[in-house]
């Protein structure tokens, strides 16, 4: 089933509240549905499109002329199970959240650790979310979609998927013809925890025994401090990407800088914590006009209220190029810029 809307308002599908317009808008609720879109309406077959889901990594410069698609695909499925492992499929246009909520609720590890971040199911993947010491990547199976080129159902496994650091394959060869339309995850059964990542274990022991409840309850306690609710002020979480350098950068700058937080990211890589250069580079709690920086955490960039995208995007060129000028490091954008 597919519904076609036009000159649709995303102000509701986009957390930073930026009041903007689509041209044209789907939804569809089933692989069947989008091809059947395509198939019928075989006019916007060489249209530009945008997939979209909460919107809650992406940054909208201005209306929108390309074909927006949104994935509402329903349903959680067990697909197989033993006495370790379970695995479950869940549609694209499921919230995340409720997701991990449902996971946590019947015992199943392996998504604790990624609680309260916002967006749907079918985003997951693409961006290969993370969080606390956990990449979702880690416990995906299967990816499946439609091919926009074939109008054909596509899988990928998670080997196809070319997971990394924020990265994935349909945001690189991929990108732009594919429609994830439900993702298969391999979960645990036996209890598989990840404490070692910022203050997890420090909330973990306040809150009782470690247990994957405990986890997803000390996440959403850690990430309530320190992240504004995009309900309450427009803002899509880490603006930035942590950056990923050579060992003998970052040991560079912990000779000078010894309070900067490190992290191994792979054989003779680590990675810098973006929210450290931009606090020490004095943009923590800054404003300028209608957009500015969160006061509690520096990667958040927030819309103080009727800041437009390019308001906001102005803001973030400002923040690199202090963060290069100071540091010699180079920040790379989390969220999508669109236009």
């Amino acid at each position: 089933m597919f519904l076609l809307y036009h000159d649709y308002p995303l102000l509701e599908r986009n957390t930073f509240g930026i009041d903007v317009k689509a041209k044209s808008f789907l939804s569809f609720s089933d692989a069947e549905g989008l091809i059947q879109f395509y198939q019928s309406n075989p006019e916007y077959r060489n249209v530009a499109h945008l997939i979209v889901g909460r919107g809650s990594n992406l940054l909208f410069l201005h209306d929108v002329d390309e074909l927006v698609l949104s994935s509402d695909v329903a349903g959680i499925e067990i697909l197989r199970e033993d006495k370790e492992t379970v695995w479950v499929e869940a549609g694209a246009g499921i919230d995340w959240d409720e997701f991990v909520a449902f996971c946590v609720g019947n015992g199943w590890g392996g998504v604790e650790n990624l609680s309260l971040i916002p967006g749907k199911v079918g985003a997951a993947p693409v961006q290969n979310i993370g969080a606390y010491g956990v990449e979702v990547g880690s416990v995906i199976r299967e990816v499946h979609g439609v091919d926009l080129q074939t109008l054909q159902e596509k899988s990928f496994t998670r080997e196809m998927c070319q997971f990394s650091y924020r990265n994935s394959i349909f945001k690189q060869e991929w990108k732009g013809c594919y429609v994830v339309t439900s993702v298969v995850f391999e979960l645990n059964k036996k209890p598989e925890f990840q404490l070692d990542y910022g203050d997890v274990a420090a909330e973990v022991e306040r809150l009782g025994k470690v247990s994957h409840s405990t986890i997803r309850r000390a996440v959403i306690a850690i990430r309530e401090h320190k992240l504004p609710d995009p309900e309450i002020i427009g803002n899509a979480g880490s603006f930035f990407k942590n950056p990923v350098v050579d060992k003998e950068i970052a040991h560079s700058l912990k000779a000078k800088y010894p309070d900067v937080p490190l992290y191994q990211a792979g054989t003779g890589k680590v990675k810098i914590a973006a929210a450290w250069l931009i606090e020490k580079a004095g943009w923590k709690g800054k404003r300028v006009g209608r957009a500015g920086v969160h006061d509690r955490q520096a990667l958040v960039l927030v819309n103080h209220g009727g800041a437009t995208g390019q308001e906001i995007f102005d803001l973030s060129e400002q923040i690199r190029t202090d963060v290069k000028n100071k540091f010699a490091i180079q920040l790379e954008r989390e969220v999508n810029v669109i236009g």
